[in-house]
């Protein structure tokens, strides 16, 4: 079997013990906001007693949040160096989660959910960077993939333990689980405290080479804008149907109940978690541009099984369809996160790597923002199966404009290789950085 990017043989890639703590650290953060992300909405209506729409502001507001947060945070990484950037946005994300759970007002909540979602969209892509500057780029495709597979485990870990303790009779658990979200952000800092020199070092500017100090700058880059043009797009057509048209239109003229929406959910998560490291062993070799493609293709399919879904009446065959969907759009998930993330790190010249990722991440927000603005506005119409007929065609214009990206790209850019870092022991992954 061909080895995967960044492997030597084995299952588990090779990557530095630095990206192995901060990925950790990934991990235990994203548990803390499984706890918390599927609730925000009944914390606000049913808790805090705000109305339908206020009670979606305030959720719409963490979103918003993001469109200033994304670029302030990759400025702050060129500045500061990514791993002081991502403490500051950590404990700012920590100041708004524990926030959340002191609110009793509309105007204390919407306050609590702006710092929340600001602290998080910095976080985002200083994270990036910082995962970036600790792996050669022949490794970023492995480095990547991972962190979404600890992502999602750790965000279904954590919605698990929260169905074992929020009660909307228990107004106190709601409370004791945003802490929990606060402190396990908090937990992550004083393991980047100890990352040091490393991310110093890796950040540091080439002197050889001019540093862009301005966004005008990055914009550029053409190559870096069809990829970000791209990644709108594909989260726009994906992840932003994902949670909210998806679950509409399953339970709605899909017929399925709230039961049969969570196990699906679970099969995604389940199969991101389970899956990922597979993906990644089988993309080896392959181009980044031809992944991506991939995922846009297993999209479509996704779309294609949910009109059918939609079509069969509810009962079992719907629910069945239903999780086949969301074992499909795990699949695109897997074949998705060792690409374009990578392409915008490697597009990134010294000391500009934080801009890239704020300009990424917003690719990103904006697709967030897109998806379920048109999603909501035809399920609201009735349009349905219009909608997801639509997004199947654009999946697939994605593909191509997928591959088409290719040929804009400079060499060495859109290869999943095998990395060039050395060998790593599976004791050394919890072994804190010096």
């Amino acid at each position: 079997m061909r080895g995967a990017p960044g492997t030597r043989g084995g299952f588990l890639p090779v990557l530095p013990r630095a990206a192995w703590v901060v990925l950790g650290g990934d991990f235990v953060s994203a548990i803390g906001s499984g706890l918390t992300l599927p609730f925000l909405f009944i914390y606000a209506h049913q808790v805090r007693h705000l109305s339908y729409g206020a009670a979606g502001l305030v959720v719409s507001v963490i979103a918003l949040a993001s469109l200033l947060g994304n670029p302030v945070g990759g400025a702050a990484a060129d500045r500061w160096t990514p791993r002081r950037a991502l403490m500051a946005g950590l404990v700012v994300a920590a100041a708004g989660s524990a926030a959340l759970a002191l609110a009793r007002t509309a105007l204390a909540l919407f306050g609590a959910a702006s710092l929340f979602g600001l602290g998080v969209a910095v976080i985002w892509p200083a994270q990036d960077a910082l995962l970036a500057s600790l792996t050669r780029p022949a490794a970023r495709s492995a480095v990547f993939s991972v962190r979404h597979a600890c992502l999602n485990a750790g965000l279904g870990l954590g919605a698990l333990g929260a169905a074992t303790v929020v009660s909307v009779a228990h107004p106190d658990t709601f409370a004791a689980v945003y802490l929990a979200d606060a402190a396990s952000f908090l937990a992550f800092v004083p393991v980047l405290a100890r990352l040091g020199s490393p991310a110093r070092q890796a950040s540091s500017p080439d002197p050889a080479r001019p540093e862009p100090t301005r966004y005008r700058e990055v914009l550029r880059d053409k190559a870096f804008l069809r990829a970000w043009a791209l990644t709108a797009l594909i989260v726009t057509v994906s992840f932003g149907q994902f949670q909210s048209s998806f679950a509409g239109y399953a339970t709605r003229p899909g017929g399925i109940g709230t039961h049969g929406l969570s196990v699906a959910f679970a099969a995604n998560m389940l199969t991101v978690a389970g899956g990922q490291l597979f993906v990644l062993r089988w993309l080896g070799g392959h181009r980044r541009t031809t992944g991506a493609a991939l995922a846009a293709a297993a999209w479509a399919a996704t779309w294609a099984v949910v009109v059918i879904g939609g079509h069969l009446g509810g009962g079992a065959a719907a629910e069945i369809a239903f999780v086949a969907a969301m074992v499909i759009f795990a699949l695109g998930e897997s074949l998705f996160s060792p690409t374009l993330p990578a392409i915008i790190n490697d597009l990134a010249p010294p000391g500009a790597a934080g801009r890239y990722n704020g300009l990424g991440a917003l690719a990103f927000t904006t697709g967030f923002l897109l998806g379920p603005a048109s999603g909501g506005l035809a399920l609201g119409a009735g349009r349905g199966t219009g909608l997801f007929a639509v997004m199947l065609l654009a999946c697939v214009l994605a593909a191509a404009a997928a591959l088409r990206l290719g040929r804009h790209l400079p060499p060495g850019v859109n290869q999943i290789t095998a990395s060039a870092a050395p060998p790593i022991q599976l004791h050394e992954k919890l072994i804190a950085v010096d």
